[in-house]
Parts: C-alpha cells; structure tokens; sequence
C-alpha cells in the first residue's frame, strides 16, 4: 500500500468529520431554544468542524504542491482565536439587553441579579462612587 493511499484516507476522515461537525453545529443553530444556548452551535462545533476541512486542506495541498501551506494554518489560527472571542461578545451583549432565557437555562449571573437591575444593568466603572 502506498503512503499517498494512506494520506487520501487521512484526508477523506477529515472532510467527513469536518462536514459532521458543521452539520451538528448547523442543527444546533436551529433546535436549540434561546439565544445563550444556540451560542454553542457555531462556537464549538461549527469551528471544529472548519478546523478538520482547513487540515485536510493543509494535508491536501502540501502533498500535491510538496511545500508547506501556510495560508490554511494562519486561517485555522485565526478562527481558533476569534470564534471564542466573538461568543464572548455576543453572550455580554445578550446579559446587557436582558434577553430572555429558556429555564433550562442554569445559573445566575451577576448582571441578572434583581440588586443590580435598573437603568444600566451591569455596573460599569463610571457608576463608582456616585450613589
């Protein structure tokens, strides 16, 4: 059996678990019921799923041009980095507008305590010291 067989069969598994993940992810973004929990669907599965395509991609090219494809693996780096980031962001941004939340939905975060609802729902550093 030939090393590129092999390297085919590696690259196959990728593309089909990356294709896995991102229509787990997908599904995700359609069955699960507020806004806090379809934040998993893209940030975790849909990303791993992208990372598995860009390493077959990275394997792919590197065996067909015989030199290492940096272009898929500063991508794979980026997206790494981001997508926590902006699910981060989005999950404040949902705790400031107070969006609703299914109760399956556990915890109690600091800015929905009913002490510290009011006008500005989260206190912020220019609120210190002014009462």
């Amino acid at each position: 059996m030939s090393i590129y067989v092999i390297l085919e069969g590696v690259i196959s598994f990728f593309l089909i678990a990356g294709g896995a993940f991102i229509f787990i992810g997908s599904l995700g973004m359609t069955h699960l019921r507020d806004f806090y929990m379809r934040l998993h669907g893209p940030t975790k599965a849909t990303t791993m799923g992208i990372g598995c395509i860009l390493v077959a991609s990275m394997l792919y090219f590197g065996i067909v041009d015989n030199y290492p494809v940096i272009q898929e693996l500063l991508i794979t780096l980026f997206l790494f980095i981001t997508a926590p980031v902006s699910a981060h962001l989005l999950a404040k941004t949902g705790l400031h507008q107070q969006l609703k939340r299914v109760d399956k939905t556990q915890g109690q975060p600091a800015e929905l305590r009913d002490e510290e609802v009011g006008k500005k729902p989260v206190p912020h550093h220019s609120d210190a010291g002014h009462d």
